[in-house]
């Protein structure tokens, strides 16, 4: 990129802009949150979103919208209830964190802006930005791990740093349309563009990507890989953390003597205990002698 003069490189930049979003408009994935510009609902579809496969997450973005329409629905849902209607989607605490949200909304109303969206509690850079751009329709860029990919594939760059890739990304975004154009790098990188695949051949804007051609995911994933020790799942604390929540959300409440028998077999007590001291640190869990229960 470096090698490009800057007038030259606002031409490509144009031209993938353009290319873009004419392919996303003939081919851009039809989703129930892309259907409405209620923060909340951008707000629920974007943390259920979060580490869960699209096809998992309809059905269920569908049934807690018909359960809590709105943030003052949800708000004034008791917590265990909540994390009751999350179970099976993992990761616990983002249901706790979007209750907290709802909270913060009900009383304050929604900010009008991406800097009051991220004073939210529960709110992270990401997810502001997506609201900001999805409901707000102004412009932000929301990178996730699609978009990050496609971007460094496309400037034939690698290991920028988050404030790199976001800056880089604010530059495309068009002031008239910031939701279609998010929505069209997601789509490019989770259905073209992806971790496994680039295939160049689909690719709306090949002519001016500088990696066409010559992306090679399987090593793209080998130094993935090389960075990191891979762990099964079933020997992680979150599995042992989502299975203790999921058996409250059976049970209702457990004694703690009774909690190994309510789990899979083969986790030790050890694990047990210290996902149990997570949960409660976390406000997931309460204890009260030796009771569990969701809190309330």
């Amino acid at each position: 990129m470096a090698a490009i003069d800057s007038e030259r490189q606002a031409a490509i930049d144009d031209r993938l802009q353009a290319g873009l979003l004419e392919w996303y408009g003939v081919q851009g994935r039809d989703l129930p949150w892309r259907r409405t510009s209620d923060p909340y609902a951008v707000l629920v579809s974007e943390v259920m979103l979060q580490q869960t496969q699209v096809s998992r997450v309809v059905p269920r973005f569908e049934a807690w919208l018909e359960r809590w329409p709105t943030a003052d629905d949800l708000a004034a849902a008791p917590a265990a209830e909540v994390l009751a209607e999350w179970s099976g989607l993992g990761y616990n605490s983002r249901a706790l964190r979007l209750h907290a949200t709802a909270k913060a909304v009900a009383e304050q109303g929604w900010p009008d802006d991406e800097a009051g969206l991220r004073a939210l509690p529960g709110i992270g850079p990401y997810t502001a930005a997506a609201v900001t751009a999805f409901a707000l329709r102004r412009p932000a860029a929301a990178v996730d791990t699609n978009q990050q990919r496609v971007l460094d594939r496309w400037d034939g760059a690698a290991g920028r740093t988050a404030v790199e890739v976001r800056r880089r990304a604010l530059e495309f975004v068009p002031v008239d349309a910031p939701d279609a154009w998010n929505h069209a790098l997601m789509d490019l990188g989770a259905t073209i563009c992806t971790a496994r695949t680039a295939r160049c051949d689909a690719c709306p804007v090949a002519s001016d990507c500088a990696s066409a051609g010559l992306v090679d995911p399987a090593a793209e994933r080998a130094l993935r890989r090389a960075s990191r020790q891979a762990v099964p799942f079933e020997s992680t604390p979150r599995f042992v953390r989502g299975r203790i929540v999921a058996a409250l959300v059976e049970h209702g409440e457990i004694a703690l003597p009774a909690l190994a028998a309510a789990l899979p077999a083969g986790i030790t007590a050890e694990r047990i205990d210290g996902a149990l001291s997570g949960l409660v640190r976390d406000g997931l869990v309460v204890r009260a002698g030796d009771a569990l229960t969701l809190p309330t």
